[in-house]
């Protein structure tokens, strides 16, 4: 386990497991149960890609059909659910602390990813409006 004193701290284990978290994200977003079948492609989003390989490190290749982790598939098919998420960060970080080489392999997937995903949600309201790419907001006289 290296989770236990053979160098390689817990938390930084877990530190990869949250910034791998928008990329697992995107990739089961994009691919649901699908994903670990997925081969690279290059029409793919860089971030879907590396959730992708990352995804692949962590719980092996898979073909079509063939059944996915348990935990991966309550999250493929319940993207939504903050537990799913949180079982399959339980797993890879799990998956991680057994295997040394899995963590390096890890650790050059997320240095060649680029920034993760920026995600906003505007909701405007009373005398404000949002435009689609950049936010004017317009205050009425007087206020």
């Amino acid at each position: 386990m290296l989770d236990g004193g053979d160098g390689v701290p817990g938390t930084e284990i877990a530190t990869l497991t949250a910034d791998a978290t928008p990329y697992v994200m995107a990739a089961v977003s994009a691919y649901g149960g699908a994903v670990l079948a997925k081969t690279r492609d290059k029409a793919a989003d860089a971030t879907v890609s590396v959730g992708v390989r990352f995804l692949q490190r962590v719980f092996g290749h898979k073909k079509d059909g063939d059944p996915i982790p348990h935990e991966l598939a309550v999250l493929a098919a319940t993207p939504e659910d903050p537990d799913a998420l949180g079982a399959v960060c339980r797993a890879i970080h799990a998956a991680m602390s057994a295997d040394e080489a899995m963590l390096g392999e890890v650790r050059s997937i997320l240095d060649t990813a680029p920034g993760p995903p920026v995600i906003q949600n505007v909701h405007a309201g009373g005398d404000a409006y949002a435009a689609a790419r950049d936010m004017t907001i317009y205050q009425s006289p007087g206020q």
